[in-house]
């Protein structure tokens, strides 16, 4: 992989990263209330106000598509983080542990970000931001299927690739629009 798309990876990330974390300040850890099948559908609301947007090229509620977008990386974070914590853990978590677990999650999906992006050539690039927002609705569809079977599937990899996947995607578009360019690197 290029070391502009690394650099532009990062970017996102680190964007996405202080967002987290500044909520993680003004509103603790309420997302841990969520089960897996919800952070799912808030997923799914993001990805469906997105194509609703696309298709119609105009919104009504102030907040844009990148920040949709935003949403949908840290709420595939949240749902990765979830899968990794005890069902017994506290709801209200220490900070720094939050911002660890985020940090290793993107860890995670960094490396396979860049192995994918080996292998298929980073044709990501070439793809149109619509579709890539399909995919992603795709992948939901999929992972709502696999919850609804209770994780037991005959051939699927689970939920969290198709987590890491839509992060990933999300990732994909931000870096197409510009997203999280410094003045400097624009």
């Amino acid at each position: 992989m290029s070391n502009q798309t690394q650099h532009e990876y990062d970017q996102v990330i680190g964007q996405c990263r202080s967002l987290f974390l500044a909520k993680t300040h003004d509103y603790g850890t309420a997302w841990r209330i969520l089960r897996l099948p919800s952070v799912t559908d808030q997923l799914y609301i993001k990805a469906q106000r997105i194509r609703s947007i696309q298709e119609k090229g105009v919104q009504l509620v102030a907040d844009g598509v990148e920040e949709e977008f935003v949403a949908i990386i840290n709420y595939c974070i949240i749902a990765l983080m979830q899968l990794r914590l005890s069902p017994d853990a506290p709801l209200d978590l220490d900070p720094a542990e939050v911002a660890a677990a985020y940090d290793e999650q993107v860890a995670e999906n960094r490396r396979l970000l860049f192995a994918k992006n080996h292998d298929y050539g980073e044709a990501w690039r070439q793809m149109r931001i619509e579709s890539i927002t399909d995919i992603i609705l795709m992948k939901l569809h999929r992972t709502k299927q696999i919850e609804d079977l209770a994780g037991l599937t005959r051939v699927s990899e689970g939920v969290d690739a198709n987590y890491r996947d839509m992060l990933n995607y999300a990732v994909f578009v931000l870096i197409k629009m510009g997203f999280g360019r410094t003045e400097a690197g624009a």
